[in-house]
This record gives C-alpha cells, sequence and structure tokens, in this order.
C-alpha cells in the first residue's frame, strides 16, 4: 500500500473547528509540519477537508 506525505502549507489560524481537528487528527499542527499517512479512503477524505491547507506528494 502507498503512503502520502502531506505537509501543513497553510495556518490553522480562522479556521473552521471542523478543519483545525482534521489537520490535528493528521498530526499537522504548524506551518511546515509533515506527516506520512496510509493511501487509504479515510486519509483522502481528510485531505479533501483541508486541500486548501495541504501539500500532498507521494512519500
Amino acid at each position: 500500500m502507498a503512503n502520502l506525505k502531506i505537509t501543513l502549507v497553510r495556518s490553522l489560524n480562522s479556521k473552521s473547528k471542523k478543519q483545525i481537528a482534521t489537520a490535528h487528527s493528521l498530526g499537522l499542527k504548524k506551518i511546515g509540519a509533515e506527516t506520512v499517512q496510509p493511501d487509504n479512503p479515510q486519509t483522502q477524505g481528510k485531505i479533501k477537508v483541508i486541500s486548501h491547507l495541504v501539500k500532498v506528494t507521494e512519500g
């Protein structure tokens, strides 16, 4: 199974509680924070919620 490298590139300030909670559930709290997550439907759904805040690469 492939993995995705997810990097937070925009601030969580003034974002909705749902978006902040989604970022935290992925382990992203500060700009520049990176995490590696499995490429599955749950992760894809989380990325969709905060797609404008993150950069996703294969990794």
